[in-house]
């Protein structure tokens, strides 16, 4: 019987076998920890900077950062981002997050991303955040859509990349 009401819902979802042209897509997971992994690598840096800069205090105060404040601190670590890990972004693809999970970005068709490609990609990442007001839910929203099928957060989709395990 073909058409059995009483049967349970069938459907394939197995997608941990998709493949696309550039290797297969880096799980949710591994693309989070690498996330984890280069904020890791600015924090013991960052964090100082904001101490002996007064944020913390002036935090404690309930006193808002000046936006010229926030965009120095955005530069500065941008900055950083760059020193530890723009190398590797344009050699592999990779950040060390990336390295030591073993994924790195691509193209859509594979190749590894020009430095205007990861600029763009960067920059969308780096910029929506830094919006008053709306930046910290459109960064969400960003985020949030690593949950679609193909596996691309917005700044993906807005570099023309995607993020695929090594040598797939």
């Amino acid at each position: 019987m073909e058409n059995n009401i009483y049967d349970a819902p069938k459907s394939d979802l197995d997608t941990n076998q998709e493949r696309h042209d550039g290797g297969e897509l880096a799980s949710r997971w591994s693309r989070v920890g690498a996330s984890l992994i280069d904020a890791l690598t600015i924090i013991p840096i960052t964090l100082p900077l904001m101490y002996f800069t007064g944020a913390f205090e002036n935090m404690s105060e309930g006193v808002q950062p000046s936006i010229s404040y926030s965009l120095a601190i955005t530069l500065v670590g941008i900055i950083l981002f760059l020193m530890i890990h723009g190398y590797f972004l344009c050699r592999d693809g990779q950040t060390l997050g990336k390295k030591v999970l073993n994924i790195k970005i691509v193209t859509l068709d594979g190749h590894l991303p020009s430095i205007a490609t990861l600029a763009k990609r960067y920059g969308f990442y780096w910029i929506v955040p830094s919006i008053p007001v709306i930046g910290g839910l459109l960064n969400l929203v960003n985020l949030l859509f690593i949950f679609s099928k193909s596996r691309r957060c917005i700044h993906d989709h807005f570099g023309g990349t995607k993020v695929v395990y090594v040598n797939t």
